[in-house]
């Protein structure tokens, strides 16, 4: 890919000095009556020397003058080193030119060496092919602008790979908060079983570990499959059954066919946790319903809870889980999804609806 992107580079450049040579002859003075137009050998050596100094004024001074002068802000060095380049293309040519060939050398027609010494008998020579002072600046100019559009798209790109990064780096932070967060949470809820000596101790740290195996293996990936996201769910509402008692109604209806999407990990698994934190009460009737439909490329997910007594601060306050789940979102799936919470006094519902790749 690179190498065909430095031909597509080395061709463009071809192309576009094989077209601005052809300008000069364009629009050169034809002869009169109609006649073909004819140069003599040292004329096409000054038109050949001339062009050759373009091309060598264009990238020494986009590759050379420019990166080391003007880039650094030593404009006085730069503007005598173009006048110094100006100088050379006024004076070079014409000497080189008559070196490779003399004028009204053997082979000239008799009427372009007659023309030839009307020329010489003017008081100036003619060194240079009409406009070419002009050709000159017009390399001046596009070499400039054609640097200075090149050192925009490289500050551009590395404006995105420094967002880039960023972007990056604060993911990994949000995840890094998240999963101890998570641990935390369970871990507790294991150590009251033990506290109790409870039978399903053992399968709650089996469940447990399963979890840890997932998050330790997949979740350093950008996006995961939909499936092992949802077999991480049903763990984790598995290891949190294990507590409840027969005051607390739990509803889940989970869509297995999800077509071999991918979404980035650990997006659901704050607002299920939540749920479990503040909305199981012991005491008093209670109520989780959890739901995860994939239809097409949209995924749906509804978590919603009752508000025990009592739990309604924390509610408010749930930690760094939730919010560090709405920064990914905003990170990951900017304009792509839709997050609602609603709380109410007896209730607290979240909807999130994401649009998949």
């Amino acid at each position: 890919m690179k190498r065909n992107k430095k031909l597509i580079t080395v061709i463009a450049h071809i192309i576009a000095w094989v077209c601005f040579f052809s300008l000069p002859y364009i629009f050169f003075p034809r002869p009169k009556g109609g006649q073909m137009f004819s140069m003599s050998d040292n004329m096409l050596a000054t038109f050949i020397c001339i062009n050759a100094i373009l091309v060598l004024f264009y990238y020494f001074n986009t590759l050379v003058l420019i990166p080391r002068l003007f880039r650094k802000r030593n404009w006085l060095v730069y503007a005598l080193s173009i006048i110094l380049c100006f100088l050379v293309f006024l004076n070079a040519p014409k000497p080189i030119a008559d070196l490779v060939a003399r004028p009204d050398a053997p082979g000239v027609k008799t009427e372009q060496a007659q023309e030839n010494r009307k020329i010489r008998s003017k008081p100036k020579k003619l060194t240079h092919y009409p406009g070419s002072y002009l050709a000159f600046i017009l390399v001046f100019s596009v070499g400039l602008s054609v640097a200075a559009i090149q050192q925009w798209l490289k500050s551009e790109d590395m404006k995105k790979e420094i967002e880039h990064e960023r972007v990056n780096t604060e993911l990994s932070l949000l995840k890094s908060q998240i999963n101890p967060h998570f641990f935390f949470n369970t871990l507790n809820n294991i150590y009251s079983l033990a506290i109790v000596k409870s039978d399903q101790t053992a399968e709650a740290i089996l469940k447990l570990s399963a979890i840890m195996r997932y998050v330790l293996t997949e979740t350093d990936q950008k996006l995961v499959p939909l499936s092992n996201e949802i077999e991480f769910l049903r763990n984790y509402i598995n290891l949190q059954s294990v507590r409840l008692t027969d005051k607390v109604k739990l509803h889940v209806e989970i869509d297995d066919e999800v077509d071999g999407h991918q979404v980035a990990p650990l997006l659901f698994i704050p607002f299920v946790e939540n749920a479990f934190k503040y909305g199981v009460s012991t005491v008093e009737p209670s109520d989780i319903r959890i739901r995860l439909l994939s239809t097409g490329h949209r995924v749906l997910f509804v978590v919603e809870n009752s508000v025990v007594p009592g739990a309604k601060h924390s509610t408010v306050n749930t930690g760094i889980g939730i919010a560090n789940v709405k920064r990914r979102l905003e990170l990951l799936y900017p304009g792509k999804h839709k997050l609602v919470i609603d709380e109410q006094p007896q209730n607290y519902k979240v909807t999130l609806e994401i649009e998949l790749a």
